[in-house]
């Protein structure tokens, strides 16, 4: 009789992780019981639609720089199946990637529904038996075996794998058979801010600023975007992860700081007085003198340091020249609330990670059950890193079984 492996969740984790038991034993049984009625849904809505695969690094121990919580227990996984692994994988299935400019790999296609016909595709040769609107209720432990119950029928797995993302219900039937669930909070998610400064410009943005949490250690340098909301971008969304668990505690209001241009404010006040110089019967706002700060920003920039729209270079005191260069590397902004990124929710939190034998993505608690993904607490920067977390998890436990 063959064996049955059982995997709680037809996303990205539970499919990578089905494909290749499957063709590393034809003689194992898998099936996939998802509780909705599509599967890879994150899939779909990942990279803006298309698909951010994996991020172009290929040293575990700068890999592991990635993951606010996960970095220590994902090294020696990463040495296992790493980001080559995972691109090797998809060119053997006729999916062709492209590694852009900051290093985030997509299909070349452009589109996610290229993965998901992979998966699928991929599945249905390996022989995957599929089940959607299949909802857990229940898993029990009988003897050296799981009985999953589901809103239809009910299942006996030898092993199973839990891939559920963050599933509230699974962590809850996890709960009850003696794990811990470290409590789930938002990370990867964008602040809400009404400022003046920020006001009518949505679409604008910086390509190197640095952000801080006023009255905290947090701090994170890259590209900002002025979003409808308030600010976006791979700076906030950093700052966002890195900072998942004390901005929850804040309950999301807190003041940052942002220097616009990544310079000292002493650097950005001598050079505004050489601009003085340079351009001195040219009006201070029609024309920004920084390339990183777009006409439309710079204006409001002008305007916050309260100087007139028909104000001459020349005319501008000292003051108004230090109170230019603090607008433009030392902004406060107060933050009330936050945005998800896109469609897509990525938390910390899950199953807490010292219950888990990592060099097999095992329960310490039962043997023969595994975790991929997200159900974990492992979560990362914007990136990819993401689902290289979950190719990894996924591949350790098909190898495992």
């Amino acid at each position: 009789m063959k064996k049955k492996f059982i995997i709680i969740g037809g996303g990205a984790a539970g499919f990578f992780a089905a494909i290749n038991a499957a063709e590393l034993n034809p003689d194992l049984e898998v099936l996939i019981l998802e509780g909705s009625n599509k599967v890879l849904q994150k899939v779909k809505v990942s990279g803006g639609g298309r698909c951010n695969v994996t991020h172009a690094c290929f040293t575990p121990n700068e890999l592991v720089e990635f993951y606010p919580r996960g970095k220590k227990e994902l090294l020696g996984p990463f040495h296992q199946f790493m980001t080559g692994d995972t691109m090797e994988w998809f060119s053997t299935r006729g999916v062709s990637l492209k590694i852009e400019d900051d290093n985030r790999i997509f299909p070349e296609s452009n589109s996610s529904q290229t993965i998901i016909d992979c998966f699928l595709e991929s599945a249905q040769k390996a022989g995957v038996i599929l089940k959607t609107s299949a909802r857990v209720d229940c898993i029990e432990k009988k003897d050296d075996q799981f009985v999953v119950k589901t809103n239809t029928e009910e299942f006996i797995a030898d092993y199973l794998l839990i891939a559920s993302g963050s599933n509230t219900k699974v962590w809850n039937i996890m709960e009850e058979l003696g794990h811990t669930i470290i409590k789930p909070v938002p990370s990867l998610f964008t602040f809400n801010i009404n400022d003046a400064r920020l006001k009518d410009i949505p679409g604008i943005s910086v390509p190197k600023a640095y952000v801080k949490v006023l009255n905290s250690k947090l701090a994170e340098q890259g590209p900002l975007l002025i979003t409808h909301w308030g600010l976006s971008g791979p700076g906030i969304l950093k700052l966002s992860a890195w900072g998942a668990l004390e901005l929850s505690k804040k309950g999301y209001n807190f003041e940052i700081e942002v220097n616009w241009l990544s310079k000292k404010q002493e650097s950005v006040l001598e050079f505004l007085k050489s601009q003085k110089k340079k351009r001195a019967k040219k009006q201070v706002i029609l024309q920004s003198v920084y390339e990183e700060i777009p006409k439309r920003f710079w204006e409001k920039m002008i305007v916050a340091s309260q100087i007139s729209s028909d104000s001459q270079w020349a005319q501008l005191s000292n003051k108004q020249l230090e109170d230019i260069s603090k607008q433009l590397t030392q902004s406060v902004f107060k933050v009330h609330g936050k945005s998800t990124f896109k469609d897509e929710f990525v938390t910390a939190g899950g199953i807490d990670l010292k219950e888990i034998n990592f060099k097999r993505f095992e329960s310490k608690l039962h043997s023969n059950l595994f975790f991929a993904g997200e159900v974990l607490n492992i979560d990362a920067v914007t990136g990819g890193f993401n689902f290289q977390n979950a190719w990894t998890g996924a591949w350790i436990v098909a190898k495992s079984i």
